[in-house]
């Protein structure tokens, strides 16, 4: 992710799941939890099941940086517990 994404209310039966993360690499730009937090919540509110795959190198949250390496990046979003299934 790499900023907010309104889907306008345009979520539906149509969507099978969405799925986000954050870019790894040496070049990766920041991702922030409140971005990921808001896809959620368009998620549930449409019924529309939401992963969150991996924080990405370097993940804003709470309005700190942590820089996080590659091998950590899927637990890290896995142990986030905000995965939504229908």
């Amino acid at each position: 992710m790499l900023g907010v994404i309104d889907f306008h209310d345009g979520l539906g039966t149509w969507c099978e799941q969405v799925t986000v993360g954050g870019e790894s690499g040496r070049d990766a730009r920041v991702c922030d939890y409140d971005w990921v937090l808001n896809i959620r919540e368009q998620c549930v509110k449409a019924d529309v099941p939401f992963h969150f795959k991996q924080t990405g190198a370097h993940f804003r949250k709470d309005d700190k940086l942590y820089n996080i390496p590659r091998n950590q990046q899927m637990a890290q979003a896995h142990r986030a517990g905000i995965d939504f299934k229908q």
